[in-house]
């Protein structure tokens, strides 16, 4: 559906420094829940983890272009009204291929989206909504943080920074 890996802006980036640099990586996650209050989550394809559609924005998107973007990359859904919740700047993360991050990302919660859940696309091998308190394992390391966030967001209306 989208970029692959080496045609993507961090991609790109990461092949030309090679793998021992800290990179930036600038993304946005959106965040999904039906009106049973049921999470949508993506199982990622490369870690087989449950997890928030998110990703790295691309060159001339804005955070929310890249929300919708990757949401409708990993489930078919494409959102059409969104509210940034959370902006966190402080997360350092080396992933499985010993390549190190330091993530600004953006959190959005989606109110209203249109089209079909696709179950397994490029990057995910499947894709459900999920009761809060029953969410599949295993599941990201942030989604309860991300959850946490948007409940604070929701009850005080303050914009989460961290």
């Amino acid at each position: 559906m989208g970029l692959t890996w080496d045609e993507s802006y961090l991609g790109r980036v990461r092949g030309s420094v090679g793998d021992t640099d800290t990179l930036l990586f600038v993304g946005a996650r959106g965040v999904i829940l039906d009106d049973q209050d049921r999470l949508l989550l993506i199982q990622r394809s490369d870690n087989h983890r449950w997890a928030i559609p998110a990703g790295a924005m691309e060159l001339g998107e804005s955070m929310e272009q890249c929300a919708i973007r990757e949401v409708w990359e990993e489930t078919g859904l494409r959102a059409t009204s969104l509210t940034p919740f959370s902006f966190h700047t402080n997360r350092t993360y080396t992933n499985e291929y010993g390549h190190t991050y330091q993530q600004i990302l953006m959190s959005f919660r989606i109110h209203t989206w249109e089209g079909e859940l696709l179950r397994v696309t490029d990057e995910s091998v499947d894709a459900g909504f999920f009761p809060l308190d029953a969410l599949p394992g295993p599941k990201s390391a942030i989604l309860d943080e991300v959850l946490t966030d948007l409940a604070t967001f929701e009850s005080t209306g303050q914009l989460i920074l961290k």
